[in-house]
């Protein structure tokens, strides 16, 4: 569900500021967050995201309760070049409505999403910190330059099932969704904060566009939380979201989380939390070595 950007703020800070692949040391997930990451998971890297989530619902003018909960699950691919990411995105929820004789339980597909991610414009390649050295004052003050985000674009189709009980239409259908996506870093990396602008359902007739912004901060090499809103809306369906939540590094290849959400809105108020895993498979990966040197290694930062 959310998509959690693990922040290891002592690895962070030990990464050069030069950086050439985007593959990290630890492993570079999207959850619990809603928000994508700018980066890749690298080239030949396989990632699954997976968690499950308990919700709870009261809509004020339908005047109907809701509990259930849902399934979600993220594939993640490094494919071609260390810049491209292929992507599915797969959500099931259960919820059982109350009163139950006017509205029936529901349970199907809620999201089904293939794409591809490309990173447009590292801001952090070749670049190297000036430093003064006969200047602490200089060193210590804030650099405007560090508001220059990485930026990446999604391309994606949502998968539209017309049995689905979530479904806006009653016919099946293909519509594509796009998503910009900017990154940036602030105190060597402990501060992480990426944003997503999302048009989706384009073609349909009901598109939709919304935002996401995700500020992570990392507290020790194991730890990270993260706040998030989300705002969207359409013809169909509007709301906006507050998230909050954890990330645990159990080792370099996985990690678990804990999140909480609510709307902002009583049509319906929503309350839903969730635990999730994240595991990847690494073993095809090879170190990109730089040229002329060749027992030196470099790895990106991408971790958000």
């Amino acid at each position: 569900m959310f998509k959690i950007k693990t922040l290891l703020a002592t690895t962070l800070l030990s990464i050069p500021t030069i950086h050439y692949s985007q593959y990290t040391d630890q492993i570079n997930s999207n959850r619990p967050g809603e928000t994508m990451s700018a980066y890749s998971v690298g080239k030949s890297v396989i990632q699954v995201e997976t968690g499950i989530y308990g919700i709870q619902e009261k809509h004020a003018v339908l005047n109907y309760d809701a509990n259930g909960f849902g399934l979600d699950m993220t594939l993640r691919f490094g494919f071609f070049r260390e810049k491209l990411e292929l992507f599915a995105d797969l959500q099931y929820q259960y919820e059982k409505l109350n009163p139950s004789l006017i509205y029936p339980d529901r349970s199907g597909l809620k999201q089904t999403i293939f794409g591809a991610k490309y990173l447009i414009y590292d801001r952090y390649k070749n670049y190297k910190e000036k430093v003064y050295i006969d200047s602490w004052k200089a060193n210590k003050r804030f650099k405007w330059d560090k508001l220059i985000p990485s930026v990446s674009a999604f391309f994606g189709a949502n998968m539209i099932f017309s049995d689905s009980p979530y479904a806006f239409s009653p016919e099946a259908s293909i519509s594509p969704k796009i998503i910009l996506i900017t990154q940036n870093q602030f105190d060597g990396g402990r501060w992480v904060f990426v944003t997503n602008i999302i048009a989706d359902y384009i073609g349909t007739d009901f598109p939709s566009y919304g935002f996401i912004a995700t500020l992570t901060r990392g507290f020790n090499p194991k730890w990270s939380g993260f706040i998030e809103n989300q705002g969207f809306k359409s013809d169909f369906y509007s709301d906006a979201i507050i998230r909050g939540g954890a990330a645990y590094l159990l080792s370099k290849n996985m990690q678990i989380d804990a999140s909480i959400s609510t709307s902002l809105k009583n049509t319906p108020a929503i309350l839903y939390g969730g635990f999730g895993f994240s595991w990847r498979y690494d073993a095809n990966y090879k170190e990109v070595i730089l040229p002329g040197n060749p027992s030196k290694k470099i790895r990106v930062n991408s971790i958000k």
